[in-house]
């Protein structure tokens, strides 16, 4: 009896000795993640949240990452509500930089990034800067020029100036006896606001007749003063550079005062699902350039990976997808360790590491990155027909 538990015990010592190898053998990688998760445009820190976590349980279970001494590192997820507000977006930057983070991914809202960058180092070496030496790389807000801010700021977003010139030229060919615009804009949402700015511009450029533009605000519920005006206007198109919100109410509103135009475009931001459940009728037809539909293999299996995770893929959350696999390759290339006491090494290795890459791959093909740190991205346009999504023009294939 003692013998046999003698053997027992020695059979556990031998099985938990066995395990112990393979128990150190992987290590968390650590990535924070951060975003609006709450207020009206919360759905795109949800998203992003479910992207990620998607993108990383793809990862680890694929054999997760091979880092700087051999070690298995496995992606850990956390992610913050920055409330799509500035102050607090720079609070939750700082207190990631607390933790063993080696990159942030983020924020939703280009206000709160154009904010936060700015808190960053500027110039990579300059020992006269005090500002935070942390590596983001952004999925959401697309304003243009925000990564030139800082050597530590990068992101993953399409080229909207890009997007919009090449839209409005199909839109001129395809519908040749459309000659005016009339436009909307929520005014105090950073985005939104250079956008517009970018659709009058390629507009005007395509010889399109700009008739007027109508402001709100991101939170606004009525727009019945805009649209008596855009009523007034009798506008071929309208354009509206706002999100799924906003973008429903000032639809709804056009249907009551029976504002009936022959094209809608809209916002990049505004070709989810969201407003496909908030105002599908009203949004029939409206045309939009995207950086992301489900027209491939890893396009279709990224959607349903994102939602198992409780989100949906759109232009957005496809980013945060794509920003994992990114980083996998760059922790691989750089030697990042992931551990304790290489954390400000690893930050500067990532950092390193992004500014070299020249190309990425996207669900949509190649991405290309340019010097100051942003992507060009390949997009599709899509359009609401029968209250679905549908792809209407490839760019690419031409």
């Amino acid at each position: 009896m003692h013998y046999q538990g003698m053997t027992i015990f020695a059979s556990v010592l031998a099985g938990l000795t066995l395990a112990s190898p393979a128990l150190s053998s992987e290590r968390a990688i650590k990535v924070a993640g951060f975003g609006a998760k709450s207020g009206v445009v919360r759905i795109f820190g949800v998203n992003s949240e479910a992207a990620l976590k998607a993108a990383a349980e793809e990862i680890n279970a694929s054999g997760g990452v091979k880092l700087g001494d051999g070690t298995v590192g496995k992606f850990e997820i956390t992610y913050y509500d920055d409330r799509c507000n500035a102050e607090e977006g720079i609070s939750v930057v700082r207190r990631i930089a607390t933790t063993d983070a080696i990159i942030g991914v983020g924020p939703s809202c280009s206000g709160v990034a154009e904010s936060l960058f700015g808190i960053l180092q500027k110039k990579v070496g300059d020992a006269s800067d005090t500002g935070l030496q942390f590596p983001i790389l952004t999925d959401v807000a697309a304003k243009i020029g925000l990564a030139s801010i800082s050597d530590w700021s990068f992101r993953n977003v399409p080229n909207e100036l890009a997007m919009y010139d090449s839209l409005f030229g199909w839109v001129k060919q395809q519908y040749p006896d459309l000659k005016t615009v009339y436009g909307g804009v929520e005014s105090d949402f950073a985005h939104s606001n250079s956008t517009f700015g970018i659709m009058k511009a390629q507009a005007e450029a395509h010889g399109f007749e700009l008739m007027g533009q109508g402001d709100w605000l991101l939170n606004d519920t009525t727009f019945s003063n805009q649209v008596r005006e855009m009523r007034r206007a009798q506008p071929d198109i309208v354009a509206i550079s706002a999100h799924s919100f906003t973008t429903c109410g000032a639809l709804r509103e056009m249907e009551r005062q029976g504002v009936k135009p022959k094209l809608l475009i809209g916002l990049t931001s505004a070709s989810t699902i969201e407003t496909i459940q908030g105002c599908a009728p009203q949004a029939e037809g409206m045309l939009i350039p995207t950086g992301f539909a489900p027209i491939n293999d890893e396009a279709r299996k990224a959607a349903e990976q994102i939602a198992a995770q409780g989100g949906s893929a759109d232009i957005h959350s496809a980013a945060a997808y794509e920003i994992l696999f990114i980083l996998k390759d760059v922790i691989e290339t750089q030697g990042v360790m992931a551990q304790a006491d290489t954390v400000t090494t690893d930050r500067e290795k990532m950092r390193e590491g992004l500014a070299n890459v020249k190309e990425t791959t996207g669900l949509l093909g190649p991405v290309t990155r340019t010097d100051d740190r942003e992507a060009i991205k390949p997009f599709v346009f899509v359009q609401v027909k029968n209250g679905n999504w549908e792809m209407a023009h490839d760019p690419s294939a031409q």
